[in-house]
């Protein structure tokens, strides 16, 4: 092969590795997420966590890329070790679907017009030009996802043909059968494997590659068994290099992976070259053709899982004998860890950990202002500096998850989700700012204390009054947002104005007992601003309920303040209900 040839080669091998990329990204666009999130909820049971794995892998087209969220899901406590063991043996099986498609190429269409439609080579026309159509014409996000995964389809076939007509010129070269048989050592031929796999981080590549080879009718089976059990070694790279900088937990989470097709690669060629030495295969020496590599690709993925899956606890304890507890960070998870930044390879799942802590950082928001509210009436120390410790970890997930925000943005993300990571860095500075008026509660409290003022029982009433209230905004606004309902959204604004009302009316009222005479300067400012802490705390609910309607809201030129405006021009009947229901449930306890 001369230079022209090898760079033929190489540039099969881009357009096969770039192909599985888009394709992959493609798919994962399109899963929303979605497929992420079933596999941090539903791997209890370690023949589900197989299941899921394999689920996952087959749809975003990488073992590599679910191990390493495996991975993560450990760090950040999400999943335990035994959970993940099952997702990684399926994540191995779900690798398997691309040698799978590669294969339909040995598919024999003579004279069959529907077998013909299924070679690569017609699938992959069909899948380009469909693509280039809806990618061109279409602007609706879903269409455009289904046509990227239709291009990388279409390139991947592309790359694969064009490897293997740069390697079938030579199929008569005597060095190039040297080469292969050197391969039939089972030894070199696992280290080739392993090497070429976590060069590239791609079992999937790396067979593709091997099936590439098989144009030249060259390869025969002795030497593409090592090599291909040589590859899934070598795939676990990218989960050991994900691993570096976690905690120990994540650290085996990685070791597993490796144990298992470690162990799977021994108890195979054990069995396989005894029967070879004793027996003999027929075929040993013949040469092997895609479906032969896919096959035995499959047959090793399915059976390693078959054979460990029920001894999944003692690979589990030769993973914690391993790494020890003197390895990785300590065993106390931050609140904020659940931000992996091993989750920004899959933005819509690294938005929905984001939003887990956005939500959290919400609660702590809530029981601030709680709290802050109780030590008005009954001042407790330990409950004051429970305040601040918690208002010091409010602005540590602030910032912790706006950087994270901003390194997902640089992700290339779809329209929805720049919506979604939009709304997310406003919620997080609504929350934010919630607690700090709570904060700002917390300090008039400690300046009363202090100076041995106290309010008026008819002030003391007054403040019962307009806090229940925002209490009820906070709750029925984390509520919303926790479910991301529309519908609930709907119910915070017509409270909001009531609080309004309410913090209007106050107010007049407080002036006239300054002037009166019968409330002093120094506790009638306080109450002032507890009044304005207040109705702050219900306009930043407002906005955040405005968000989970936005976001709800399929028209990318959705204008927040055009709809409150509306809103309260043009009460609606269901508006002016919910108002009259806060105004007789907390404006009328002012009467």
């Amino acid at each position: 092969m001369d230079i022209f040839g090898i760079l033929t080669f190489l540039s099969g091998l881009a357009m096969f590795l770039y192909g599985m990329t888009i394709m992959g990204k493609g798919l994962e666009q399109s899963s929303g997420g979605k497929l992420e999130t079933v596999l941090e909820k539903l791997t209890r049971n370690k023949y589900m966590g197989v299941l899921l794995g394999a689920l996952v892998t087959g749809v975003i087209q990488s073992s590599s890329a679910t191990t390493v969220m495996v991975v993560g899901f450990v760090n950040s406590g999400i999943m335990q070790l035994s959970q993940a063991v099952g997702v990684i043996m399926g994540a191995n099986i779900g690798t398997t679907v691309t040698s799978a498609l590669l294969s339909l190429g040995d598919l024999s269409s003579s004279g069959q017009l529907i077998l013909q439609f299924l070679k690569p080579t017609s699938l992959s026309a069909i899948a380009l030009v469909l693509g280039a159509v809806v990618f061109m014409f279409s602007k609706v996000p879903k269409r455009r996802d289904a046509s990227q995964i239709l291009l990388g389809f279409g390139i991947l076939f592309i790359g694969m043909s064009t490897m293997e007509s740069s390697v079938s010129v030579i199929s008569d070269s005597p060095a190039l059968a040297r080469a292969f048989t050197m391969f039939s050592n089972p030894f070199l031929g696992v280290l080739v494997g392993a090497g070429v796999t976590a060069l590239i981080q791609s079992s999937s590549a790396s067979v593709g590659i091997l099936q590439a080879l098989t144009a030249t009718g060259m390869l025969p089976v002795s030497a593409a068994i090592p090599v291909i059990l040589g590859q899934n070694i070598g795939t676990c790279i990218t989960a050991i290099m994900s691993s570096i900088g976690a905690n120990r937990n994540a650290k085996r989470a990685a070791m597993v992976h490796l144990y298992f097709n470690i162990i799977g690669t021994i108890v195979f060629m054990v069995v396989i070259y005894i029967w070879q030495g004793l027996v003999g295969f027929d075929f040993w020496n013949d040469p092997i053709n895609r479906s032969g590599i896919a096959l035995f690709h499959i047959i090793f993925n399915i059976g390693s899982t078959a054979l460990l899956l029920p001894f999944s606890k003692y690979l589990e304890k030769l993973a914690i004998l391993t790494v020890n507890a003197r390895n990785g960070k300590g065993s106390i998870i931050q609140d904020e860890s659940i931000l992996d930044e091993r989750f920004l390879q899959s933005p819509a799942l690294a938005l929905e950990q984001c939003r887990s802590i956005v939500l959290r950082m919400g609660q702590y928001a809530h029981k601030n202002f709680e709290d802050a509210v109780g030590i008005l009436s009954q001042y407790d120390p330990k409950i004051v500096q429970r305040i601040v410790e918690t208002e010091n970890v409010i602005d540590e997930i602030e910032a912790h998850a706006g950087n994270y925000l901003i390194k997902i943005t640089n992700k290339g993300l779809t329209a929805m989700e720049s919506k979604r990571a939009s709304e997310l860095l406003h919620t997080i500075s609504d929350f934010e700012r919630i607690g700090d008026y709570s904060v700002n509660i917390h300090d008039t409290a400690v300046w009363l204390n202090e100076k041995g003022i106290h309010f008026s029982q008819e002030a003391i009433a007054e403040i019962d009054a307009i806090a229940s209230a925002v209490n009820d905004i906070v709750d029925r606004t984390i509520e919303a947002y926790t479910a991301s309902d529309p519908e609930l959204a709907s119910h915070i604004e017509p409270l909001e104005e009531v609080i309004d009302m309410m913090q209007e009316t106050l107010r007049t009222r407080h002036v006239n007992r300054l002037k009166e005479g019968t409330c002093s300067v120094e506790s009638g400012v306080q109450f002032l601003d507890l009044l304005t802490n207040f109705e702050r705390i219900a306009d930043h609910c407002s906005n955040i309920a405005v968000y989970v309607i936005e976001l709800a809201d399929r028209d990318t030129e959705f204008d927040p303040h055009l709809y409150l405006r509306s809103l309260h021009e043009g009460k609606t009947e269901k508006y002016s209900a919910d108002y009259q229901y806060y105004e007789r449930k907390y404006l009328a306890r002012l009467e």
